[in-house]
């Protein structure tokens, strides 16, 4: 008998590149999905197939980090953080299938990793909560992949619920769900995918991650999640590591901020939050490009309350909070704006918080 399970994209409304750094995010489930069908036949290995991809490839339930790579990596990875936690695996053939876009930032891989993980436990009676699943999803792609992700992209597939942001605390790890239904408020919520794709395992992320790191230890604490204070930036000498402290610093703010504004039903507030957390990245993150910023600005001139991009830099997606009767208007100005200066045609639409992961019928 098979076992089907499904695990949603996600989308970060604010919050990025805070979760390595013990800070706040607030992430929504989306409505794509992946989709990992399972079979189980008592075999020493997992024969992967992707509707992506030609072909199926073997994976030895005894795999370990380097022995298989692209795609299907992400799926050794969940099998390998499995077995090292000491849970069993059974063997045999697994299909990926889904609607969430690879490599446009709206973490197609923790998608994997929670759909192959969900089909995997459940197959072999193994219950655990959705913290430690977030976990040993993240482990696969830490560690076996090889890219330093946060834990945002498992806690968001995880735990989504319709019409539910999360306010994630990545120092205690917990998740408390945030009313978050723009269109009951007559606002639209655009997804603008810049048909760019970027690459996680590539170094930029890295080196993000590692002068957050080396900003955290020159000013003597754990993360920066214990600096509450931007005048000890002061401190740091190395100014780029400053300025990429001073980002995730004033991003945690506007993270309480924007569930302020939500909780007061502000969302034009929360429009000036995003288009602020635009800058912050662009300036002090250095992780947005010359495409994705004439979106989020082209989108803000349009009548949008607000734009970002959202997810980890360097191409993918900007999202866009638009009063419900400038939504067609924004959506072709960014359209003309990207077809003038030489870009791919965005794909745009309306997206909404939708359910997390689980069995299918």
């Amino acid at each position: 008998m098979s076992i089907r399970y499904a695990a949603p994209g996600r989308v970060n409304l604010i919050g990025e590149h805070t979760d390595y750094n013990s800070g706040f995010a607030l992430p929504i489930a989306l409505p794509q999905r992946t989709v990992a069908t399972f079979a189980p036949d008592g075999s020493e290995v997992i024969s992967a197939a992707s509707a992506n991809a030609d072909g199926s490839t073997p994976i030895p339930l005894d795999t370990a980090p380097g022995g298989v790579d692209g795609w299907a990596g992400y799926v050794a990875g969940v099998i390998w953080a499995l077995r090292e936690a000491g849970h069993p695996v059974p063997g045999g053939r697994l299909t990926i299938d889904g609607d969430v876009p690879i490599g446009s930032g709206l973490s197609s891989s923790a998608a994997l990793e929670c759909a192959v993980l969900g089909a995997l436990t459940a197959a072999a009676d193994i219950t655990l909560d959705r913290i430690e699943q977030a976990r040993l999803a993240q482990r696969a792609e830490n560690d076996y992949v090889g890219a330093p992700t946060g834990l945002l992209d498992q806690l968001a597939s995880l735990f989504g619920e319709p019409a539910t942001a999360l306010l994630i605390d990545f120092r205690e790890i917990t998740v408390r769900p945030v009313d978050f239904d723009p269109y009951g408020h007559g606002v639209a919520l655009l997804l603008i995918d810049s048909r760019s794709r970027h690459e996680h395992v590539g170094g930029e992320y890295a080196q993000r991650r590692a002068s957050c790191e080396r900003a955290a230890a020159a000013l003597g604490v754990a993360s920066l999640r214990e600096v509450t204070d931007a005048e000890a930036l002061t401190a740091l000498t190395d100014p780029t590591d400053a300025r990429r402290a001073r980002h995730v610093l004033s991003e945690n703010q506007r993270v309480l901020d924007v569930v302020a504004a939500l909780a007061a039903e502000d969302y034009p507030a929360v429009g000036r939050l995003f288009t602020e957390s635009h800058a912050s990245m662009r300036e002090d993150f250095a992780i947005t490009t010359d495409h994705i910023d004439l979106i989020a600005h082209t989108a803000v001139d349009a009548g949008a309350f607000g734009a970002r991009m959202t997810g980890g830099g360097f191409g993918g997606c900007v999202i866009a909070l638009v009063p419900e009767a400038r939504a067609k208007t924004v959506a072709a100005a960014v359209r003309k704006a990207v077809s003038e200066a030489g870009y791919p045609e965005p794909g745009i639409s309306r997206t909404y918080a939708a359910q997390g992961a689980g069995l299918l019928p």
